[in-house]
């Protein structure tokens, strides 16, 4: 597949249809949000471009995810939310309805592209983007500043929609592929793994680990020091241990938002 990476070397949802290209967290509020992961996390700042509530995280320079104040008007949750590209939004979003999965917000414009927030069959939440990425996608890729796992109720079930809707090993070039391994699937670019998707959740569970949902995680060098960091400026530790990816502990921030913090990558 030709490249289509800009100028300003900022990748075009074309090149990597499929792929998770960015995540983002709704915030209550902008400020509060900033100083915690600025605090937790080593991030700076700086205006995106998509309004006055909106923000790009970096960490290096580099860009990492995205900010956003939430409208108080919409009683929806806080939480992290990635986004998969995707050469047409339209022609996602006809998918997701048709295979009984809800778009709850958009299709909508904005300078770059064109974006939509949908919930799967088991509720959780993701986000499509046709256009211009924030960031060269390769690098991003590289850097690994955050990877995925979705928390489903059957993982090959989950795989089977998110393919149709996503194109994963559809056969076009540049798609993403799939493997199955044991009771995992994982999503693969070049080799290179995107994410994993994981049996097991229950949408009527109280807790929220245990409900659908795309989880993100974050690589850091030290996790005890990033958990100590959280929980002195209001984060709340939600379980820790030792996995098959390393040690890791999942975290609220102060304004609900749940994510991992882990010492390894995908995998």
């Amino acid at each position: 597949m030709e490249m289509e990476t800009t100028a300003t070397g900022r990748t075009s949802s074309h090149e990597i249809f499929g792929a998770p290209c960015w995540i983002t967290l709704m915030a209550r509020d902008l400020e509060p949000a900033q100083a915690f992961y600025g605090a937790v996390l080593g991030w700076e700042f700086r205006r995106a471009g998509l309004g006055r509530g909106f923000s790009i995280a970096l960490l290096d320079g580099d860009p990492v995810a995205g900010i956003g104040s939430l409208d108080t008007a919409l009683r929806a949750p806080v939480t992290w939310t990635p986004y998969f590209a995707v050469a047409s939004v339209d022609e996602t979003a006809s998918r997701i309805r048709e295979r009984s999965a809800t778009v709850a917000v958009g299709p909508l414009r904005f300078a770059t592209g064109r974006g939509a927030i949908a919930a799967d069959r088991d509720g959780a939440v993701f986000g499509i983007w046709e256009g211009q990425l924030f960031s060269d996608w390769h690098v991003w890729r590289k850097n690994a500043p955050v990877w995925l796992r979705l928390r489903t109720r059957d993982a090959f079930d989950a795989a089977i929609f998110y393919g149709q809707v996503l194109e994963w090993a559809s056969g076009r070039p540049g798609c993403c592929e799939v493997e199955y391994q044991e009771d995992e699937v994982v999503l693969l670019q070049d080799g290179q793994i995107l994410a994993r998707l994981s049996s097991g959740a229950v949408d009527t569970a109280p807790d929220p680990l245990i409900q659908p949902r795309w989880h993100a995680h974050f690589p850091v060098p030290d996790v005890e020091a990033t958990v100590e960091a959280a929980l002195r400026h209001g984060g709340t530790a939600l379980g820790h241990g030792p996995t098959a990816y390393g040690t890791e502990t999942t975290l609220r921030d102060p304004d609900g938002a749940i994510f991992t913090v882990t010492s390894a990558g995908p995998g």
